[in-house]
């Protein structure tokens, strides 16, 4: 292993200073033995697919879970170790949604939000992506490639959210264009967070096959902003009818919730259903794990992992 190993999903592989966590945070490296909690969400034989990040391994023996999540910085990551995230998903009939994030983990490292794009666009990254899609092109799991996320969102640490909307949309472009020569049968989704305006950095109907959003509900935050808890349909209806018109099937790429037990169990009970009025929704992906960045107004980290405590 050189520089920073990867932490999949459960699956332990020697991490170094960066783990896997989505924005590069250390991860426990066992699954959990605990039994599922009330928080989980509740899958039935008629609700969409269900799916989860899921560091911790809290979901590891579950059946119900059909999505395996990793995010994978382009920079400073060993790329065998997809490998045994494809066997950990292959051993349990998982499809892997690769969220493949455009910087390395290593805050210190950094290009500026500029200089990012302007080495994608003229070329300088275009090894980058075809090493993450040319190994991923030997996984034996079903691949979906999810590049740049939450693009839409301003306030977020993200280098790539701070992208003019036609800029965001040349850089996924030819990312993309790049991944399609090594990886032939994966499917690409664009991933806003579900914001006013993500409309701009829309891509193309050409490259784009899923569409993400994030939905997470925080019942303090709720109450505290609209004088009520909402439920999980009111959080997805505005970005969904913001995106519905792309004529895409629409999955929540991240999702999670944290509350009381009430509230916590209205959004384990609603999260896998089906809508009438969303009938492009096919996935929800759970997001098994703590906040990687503060929410605004001092709300903090909010713990959206389905399991308390683990026995590690």
């Amino acid at each position: 292993m050189s520089l920073t190993g990867l932490l999949l999903s459960g699956v332990a592989v020697l991490p170094t200073a960066l783990g896997s966590f989505a924005g590069g945070q250390p991860l426990a490296m066992t699954t959990s033995s605990i039994a599922p909690p009330a928080k989980m969400p509740v899958v039935t034989k008629e609700s969409i697919t269900f799916g989860a990040y899921d560091p911790h391994g809290d979901l590891g023996a579950s059946p119900d879970s059909k999505i395996e999540h990793l995010f994978l910085p382009w920079e400073d990551v060993d790329l065998r170790t997809l490998a045994l995230a494809d066997d950990y998903a292959q051993a349990r009939g998982r499809t892997l949604l690769i969220s493949v994030e455009p910087w390395t983990w290593s805050t210190g490292s950094r290009q500026t939000s500029q200089e990012l794009l302007h080495s994608i666009l003229d070329g300088s990254r275009d090894a980058n992506m075809a090493a993450v899609c040319s190994t991923a092109a030997k996984l034996k799991s079903p691949v979906i490639i999810r590049w740049g996320q939450e693009m839409d969102e301003t306030d977020s640490q993200f280098s790539w959210s701070h992208w003019q909307g036609d800029d965001y949309a040349k850089a996924y472009r030819r990312m993309v264009g790049v991944c399609k020569v090594h990886l032939k049968t994966a499917k690409y989704m664009w991933s806003p967070k579900g914001n006013e305006g993500l409309q701009a950095f829309y891509p193309g109907n050409d490259v784009v096959d899923l569409i993400g959003l994030s939905v997470f509900g925080l019942e303090q935050y709720d109450r505290d902003k609209t004088g009520r808890d909402q439920t999980f349909a009111e959080h997805l209806a505005p970005g969904y009818a913001r995106v519905a018109g792309y004529g895409k099937p629409i999955m929540v790429a991240e999702l999670g919730y944290e509350g009381g037990d009430s509230f916590v169990r209205n959004w384990a009970e609603s999260v896998t259903k089906r809508y009438p009025q969303f009938p492009a929704l096919s996935a929800v992906i759970y997001f098994n794990d703590r906040e990687v960045y503060p929410w605004p107004d001092g709300y903090g980290r909010p713990d959206w992992r389905v399991v308390r405590e683990s026995i590690n």
